[in-house]
This record gives structure tokens, sequence and C-alpha cells, in this order.
């Protein structure tokens, strides 16, 4: 019998789910001791497993290339894990002896991880270990141009947590990754939580489910470039960070903001470090296949910039690194404003650091409020400022944003799933861990009297003593005798007018 793929994915979803609650239910009764050692497990099996999932993920998808996908897998199974490996995740997390409280560590469940095609083994690897180590179970839905490399990952993952004593089935994931089983899965009640990352419609949907959800905005990420910054460094910073992985990051530079006084040395420099100024000809040509019907052209995301060329239909050099043009509008019909995931930046020119911030919000608002912004800056005072306006909450400064962002070079925490807060219509601003994915149930004991009705005064209390003394025997006090006396007549009254009927 030839069975409908729909229908078959969504029963996929639903043996799944039914398998990681049971696992669950396991992992809910373990040790820290036992959680760990299968978090340890996993982290050091995806360290070996790096590369060769890297390559997957290139084959699979085209996007990037395996020498950044493989920093980005050894990031979540190192970087990540060493944040994540020492946090109290079970039991009595914390005592508060002062005000007598204790904290106490309560899985969520089941996780729903939502797996995007730019980043489709690290993530996995990222979501394992901070669900797992809080507790939960977790069951992927992978993009469908990434479905081979996505269950590779977690099946590496699940078989290196299983070998360290965790249960069958604890990490699971769609072998065919269809919109309705991902809509089963986001919604179905055995679902405790959705950790989504992947385009604008699929967290819309994540956060429409009926389900708590971490899902992630846009990150069309500003970087102003002050004239105190030192030149050299700050553009070394931004290439690397907006070639990585030919930008598939969603914190990488999409924009430059320079002050007239030090756009020549920034341009200067830009062309040095393997930057192609396009001409107002080339301009139009790469904007024609950066947007499509007023959104980005996935067929440019995460390609190198020379492809991009090509595409384009215009030549440059081989050792071109990213593609720049001039820019002076922000919008939809200015694609070189929008976010590009590739290694194409839009330069915008300000006339001191109050047209920066101007320009630097509009492009927050056009697409990416609440994400990112990045500065190079020596001067604090002007630092300060930028961090007080700036509609983002992962201020960047003086390292490229791609690893400042996720925490791989400042001391944000190490994280793949980065909130933009009530900005961008997110539950939370903080980058994703553990922490999130765990509830806490607080012991609390009484330390106090509760303030109530001011206390009884002297006359008060001698007046209820005094109505107290007065009832006669059997009769509460504050009752007094003529409204019983009144309560009894009305009653045989109305036996009188019984009987006469």
């Amino acid at each position: 019998m030839n069975l409908d793929k729909d229908l078959q994915s969504v029963q996929e979803a639903r043996n799944l789910l039914q398998e990681a609650h049971k696992a669950q239910r396991e992992l809910a009764g373990m040790t820290q001791e036992q959680i760990d050692a299968i978090v340890d497990s996993m982290a050091r099996e995806a360290e070996k497993q790096a590369r060769r999932l890297a390559e997957m993920a290139v084959e699979d998808t085209g996007f990037g290339n395996a020498a950044d996908k493989t920093l980005k897998n050894l990031f979540s199974a190192v970087d990540v894990y060493n944040a994540i490996r020492t946090m109290k995740t079970v039991g009595v997390i914390r005592r508060d002896e002062t005000h007598r409280v204790w904290e106490v560590a309560s899985p969520v469940g089941v996780v729903a991880g939502i797996v995007p095609s730019t980043n489709p083994t690290s993530t996995v690897i990222f979501k394992t270990l901070i669900a797992v180590k809080a507790g939960n179970a977790i069951v992927f839905s992978p993009h469908p141009a990434a479905a081979r490399c996505t269950y590779e990952a977690a099946r590496v993952l699940r078989e290196a947590g299983e070998r360290a004593g965790a249960p069958a089935g604890f990490v699971q994931c769609l072998s065919q990754p269809t919109l309705p089983a991902t809509r089963e899965l986001m919604t179905h009640p055995l679902t405790s939580v959705i950790l989504a990352t992947g385009g604008k419609d699929m967290v819309k949907a994540a956060y429409s489910s009926g389900k708590p959800a971490f899902g992630v905005g846009p990150g069309n990420v500003p970087v102003y470039v002050h004239q105190s910054a030192d030149a050299e460094e700050a553009v070394r910073h931004i290439v690397r960070s907006k070639t990585f992985d030919n930008g598939t990051i969603c914190a990488s530079e999409q924009a430059l903001i320079v002050e007239r006084g030090n756009k020549h040395q920034i341009m200067s420099e830009l062309k040095r470090q393997g930057a192609h100024f396009l001409s107002e000809a080339e301009k139009a040509k790469v904007a024609a296949v950066i947007s499509t019907g007023g959104g980005l052209n996935p067929r440019i995301v995460g390609k190198s910039a020379r492809t991009i060329a090509e595409m384009a239909g215009i030549s440059v050099p081989s050792s071109v690194r990213l593609l720049v043009a001039e820019e002076t509008g922000v919008g939809r019909e200015y694609p070189f404003s929008m976010e590009k995931l590739s290694p194409i930046l839009a330069l915008y020119t300000a006339g001191d650091w109050r047209e920066a911030e101007e320009l630097a919000r509009r492009l927050l608002e056009f697409g990416g409020l609440g994400h990112t912004f990045g500065i190079h800056c020596k001067d604090e005072t002007v630092i300060e400022k930028f961090g007080l306006s700036m509609p983002a909450f992962r201020i960047v400064v003086n390292s490229g944003t791609t690893f400042g962002g996720i925490g791989a070079t400042t001391g944000i925490f190490p994280s793949l799933t980065l909130g933009c807060g009530a900005f961008g219509n997110n539950i939370t601003s903080d980058n994703i861990g553990p922490q999130h994915l765990m509830n806490i149930k607080r012991v609390a004991f009484g330390i106090r009297e509760m303030r109530g009705a001011p206390p009884e005064t002297q006359d008060t209390r001698r007046q209820g003593d005094a109505r107290a003394a007065a009832a006669p025997a059997g009769i509460p006090a504050g009752v007094q005798k003529e409204d019983i006396m009144e309560i009894i007549r009305e009653i045989l009254q109305e036996m009188k007018a019984e009987a006469k009927v």
C-alpha cells in the first residue's frame, strides 16, 4: 500500500514524541552525576565527529564551507559544553539561607528542536547538550534540504549518550521532515517547549503553536566604526566575521557605518583585506540577485562572494572575499540594507556619531530589532551612548559580531540561539542555555508574620468583652438576645400562616 508522505511523517512525529516522553521520565529520575556523564559523552563524540558532520552539511546544503562549519560544530561541542559543564541542573541547585528559600530544578519535559539549513549540525549539537543537561529529551525537525546531516548528527549524539547510560530514545530526529510533521511536533500534547531556529515564518509558527517557545528574530546587524577605532584591527575583525561560513550566522555584520573623517582609511583597509567595491552598474546587478519579490533570494545564502558575482554576471578577482556597495537608503527598495546571510556588505557614510546612531537604528528597525549591534571604538563614552540607545540586546565592542554575539570572543553566554527580547517579539533577550529549559521550584520557609489589620484598641476589646458577658448561655458572643427573639417571632408567624392554608 502506498501511504501518503505527509501522513507518514505526522505519525512518525507522534511515535518519536512517545519514545522521547518515556525516555524523559527516566532522565528526570537521574542524579546530577548521571546527567553530566551523558552530556560529557555526547560532547566528546561531537568533538570527534565535528569535521565529518561539517562536510556532510556542505554536501547536503551547498552553504558555507567545511572548515568554518567544523569550527561551528566545535564551538557547540567544546565552548558551549565548557560553559554548562559545572552548572547545577538536578535537585536543589541553590540554597538562600538568609531568606530561607531553596531552589529546585525541574525539567520542562520534551523539547521540540527546529533546525535551520544554514547551521544543520552545530545546532543539533548545541540544542541537544543544553536540553539534556537540564534533564529533558529532545525531538528534532530538520530542514528538508539538510535532513541527512541533521539526522546523522542526532544519531551520533543519541548513541554516545546511550553508551553513557541515557535511556533509549532520549534524542530523536524526524527522518521525513514535512510541514505537517513539524506542525504536529510543535503542537502535540507531549511537547513541552519549542526551540525554534529558522526563517521568520517558522519562528512565527512556533510562537503561534500554543506552546512555550524560544524563537529568534532576524539579525540585520549594523556596525559603527568610530573615528577612534584602529582601522586595520577593526576591518580585520569585520572581514573575518562577515566571511565566516559565508555569512550564515545571523549575528554577522550586514552594514558598516563610517564617518567622513575615517571613510577613506576604512575603504582602503577593506580593499587590502579582500573586499571588492561594486561600481554603480555592478551594484544594480548584485541588488537584482539579492532580493526576489521583496525578500531575500535563498540562492545566495551561504555562497561565496565570487559565486554571487557570477550569478549577477560580473567578474571579480579570485582573491575577493566579500562584496561591498555604498548605500544611502534603508528599506525594501534598497536590497543592500536587508539581512543578506552571505558575504555582502552595505557601506553607509555618517557625518558624526549622532547621524551614525540614527542610521543604525533605522537598519535595526528595518529587520534586526533586538538582535545585535557592533561598534569599533576606543572612546568608552561613545560606547556607553550606543549601549544605552541601541534597540539591540548584544552590543559587541571591538570584535566581529558573528563571534561576539554567540559568545565565542566575548563574555556573553555561549549559544547558537540568540533571543531578541520584546524588541524582536521574543520571550527573552538572553543567549539561550540550559537555564531556560528547566523550571525552578521554590521551597520557601516562613520567616516573618504577615502584616494584617491594625491591632484591636483597648476600647474595642472592652466592648467585645461586655457583649460576651451579656449574652445568655448557649448564645455566641456578639449575638443579642433581642435578635434571637425577633427571629423566633417571624418563624411563628410563618407557621400560623401555613396552618391556615
